[in-house]
């Protein structure tokens, strides 16, 4: 009997890891800076980049280049969405509402804000261990190292590669996939 318990449990587990693998991007729900809940499925057909944002980090002004690649490209084929965390250096301890004010007020910012979330640690946000882990990316490990760090995800939702807090947004490997 214990036999077939741990047959069976190893099996749940296979099926467990295999369903993690199997979700992209479009599977999950998160919240925006301003409480509703959005699918992030309705971002189909759109090329993504996810950057995780911090209001008094020296990377701060990185918001500029983001907001003009979302002017140049974004529409139907491109969108930046950022997600404020408070993770390195104590650099976004505001409330969502501070968030979304001065980044409106410093960067004009129009791309999609998220509710402020964690990045990392034992409360990381549900599409962060996704997008960090190759178990649920199945494509590589990539944790998020300071703020600004950049994820890229493809028209169907997949994993398609990272950037270096220090990579500018607007950095030529970066423009050519948005074009291609």
């Amino acid at each position: 009997m214990k036999a077939l318990i741990l047959f069976l449990s190893a099996i749940a587990l296979s099926v467990s890891v295999s369903a993690q693998q199997n979700k992209n991007f479009h599977d999950f729900t998160v919240q925006t800076i301003g409480g509703k809940t959005i699918s992030l499925s309705d971002f189909k057909g759109k090329k993504v980049m996810v950057v995780n944002v911090a209001s008094k980090c020296g990377l701060t002004p990185q918001y500029k280049q983001l907001q003009e690649l979302y002017d140049k490209y974004g529409g139907n084929k491109f969108a930046v969405i950022g997600f404020p965390a408070n993770n390195f250096g104590q650099q976004e301890p505001g409330t969502n509402e501070e968030i979304q004010e001065f980044c409106t007020l410093n960067y004009g910012v129009t791309f999609p804000m998220m509710a402020k979330i964690s990045v990392k640690g034992d409360d990381m946000a549900p599409l962060y261990e996704w997008l960090t882990k190759k178990s649920g990316n199945g494509k590589q490990d990539a944790d998020v190292t300071w703020n600004f760090q950049k994820f890229l995800i493809d028209e169907n939702g997949n994993w398609a590669g990272f950037y270096e807090p220090r990579t500018l947004p607007d950095a030529p490997e970066i423009v050519s996939w948005i074009e291609k």
